[in-house]
């Protein structure tokens, strides 16, 4: 399944092993923790026990800012979650301040 979100989400991919979504280069990402209900968080969560994804930095170099990059991880990132109905918390100030308020 990842290669197929890969696609969709223009050159975006998902690093399962550092918790991240990454550009192709790996110089822009966002990290996250899943939560389950029975713990705080952890990379060692047990899939059947994630209810979140808490997302918490975004980070595109300046060489690459204003090119959408931040906002397709982001994409990339919602749909992960919805597709696995995990809720997600906007720790990141970048997601919690406009990516948010640009899907509304």
């Amino acid at each position: 399944m990842a290669a197929a979100e890969a696609k969709e989400d223009e050159g975006i991919v998902w690093n399962e092993s550092r918790g991240r979504f990454e550009s192709l280069d790996k110089k822009s990402y966002l990290v996250y923790v899943l939560k389950s209900s029975s713990s705080s968080s952890s990379s060692s969560t047990d899939e059947e026990s994630v209810t979140a994804m808490d997302i918490l930095h975004t980070y595109v170099p300046s060489s690459a800012r204003g090119q959408g990059l931040a906002s397709r991880l982001c994409t990339a990132a919602f749909r992960h979650a919805r597709d696995r109905r995990y809720s997600v918390i906007p720790t990141c100030s970048y997601v919690s301040a406009t990516f948010i308020k640009e899907l509304a």
